[in-house]
C-alpha cells in the first residue's frame, strides 16, 4: 500500500515522543554539554601512549620502533628515535622517542596505529572535546600530552586492557623462566669444565734452541 512506510516511521515518532514522558529510554536526546552520554567501551577519538608505572617517561612502552609512523595512512605521527637506551619500568634497557607528536587534525581515528603496534604502546582515546581557536600548536600532540598511564587504558576499556595485561604478564614469566634456565645451564657446564682433563701440552722447544737437533755435548 502506498504510504505505508510513511505510515510506520510517523507512528514509531508518535511512540518516542510519547514514552520520552515516562520512558528514559526513548530519550534520544541531551542537553549537552551540561549532560553527556558516557562511551561505549569500543568507543575511539584519536591515540594515545600507554606507560607503565609512575613515571611517564621510565614506563613509557613506546620503544621508537616507528612502525605506527609508516603505517599511518594520514601521515600525522611523527617520531624521532633515541641515540642510546635507558632503563625501563622494569629495569631493562630500551629505546624510547625522544619526540613522539599526533596532529589530532589530521588523523583520522582509524585505529590502524593501535592494530601494528608490537609492544601495546598506543591505544585509542575516547576524549573528543579538542577543539580550540588555534589550529596549529594546540592541534599537535606531543609524547607528554599523549601518555597516560595503564589505569587510565583500564577505565575506558577494561576488557581489552585486562587482556593485554595478562598476556604481557604471562610473557614476561616465560622470559624469566627461560633466563633462571640458561642460568642454571651455565652454571651446572662451569664445573664440568674445570674438572675436565687438561689438554696434553706439545713438546716446544726451548727458546733460541731446536728441537730436531740433540744438544752439544758438554765440554
Amino acid at each position: 500500500m502506498l504510504g505505508t512506510g510513511l505510515i510506520k516511521g510517523m507512528v514509531e515518532t508518535a511512540r518516542n515522543f510519547v514514552g520520552s514522558y515516562h520512558d528514559e529510554a526513548r530519550l534520544t536526546t541531551v542537553q549537552y554539554p551540561e549532560e553527556k552520554v558516557p562511551p561505549k567501551e569500543n568507543g575511539r577519538n584519536f591515540p594515545f601512549l600507554v606507560f607503565d608505572g609512575d613515571d611517564a617517561q621510565a614506563g613509557l612502552r613506546c620503544v621508537a620502533c616507528q612502525i605506527c609512523e609508516k603505517e599511518c595512512p594520514p601521515q600525522c605521527i611523527y617520531i624521532v628515535k633515541s641515540k642510546d637506551k635507558k632503563p625501563d619500568y622494569a629495569g631493562k634497557p630500551q629505546l624510547y622517542p625522544v619526540t613522539f607528536d599526533i596532529d589530532v587534525s589530521v588523523c583520522m581515528s582509524c585505529q590502524i596505529c593501535v592494530e601494528v603496534c608490537p609492544f601495546e604502546a598506543i591505544k585509542m582515546d575516547q576524549v573528543f572535546e579538542l577543539s580550540t581557536t588555534d589550529r596549529f600548536d594546540k592541534l599537535l600532540l606531543k609524547k607528554t600530552d599523549l601518555a597516560k598511564p595503564n589505569t587510565y587504558f583500564h577505565q575506558l576499556h577494561p576488557t581489552d586492557a585486562a587482556e593485554i595485561d595478562a598476556r604481557l604478564a604471562d610473557e614476561k614469566r616465560k622470559a624469566e623462566e627461560k633466563a633462571k634456565a640458561a642460568a642454571a645451564a651455565k652454571a651446572a657446564a662451569d664445573p664440568a669444565k674445570a674438572a675436565a682433563p687438561a689438554a696434553p701440552v706439545a713438546n716446544v722447544p726451548p727458546v733460541g734452541g731446536d728441537a730436531t737437533k740433540p744438544s752439544p755435548p758438554a765440554s
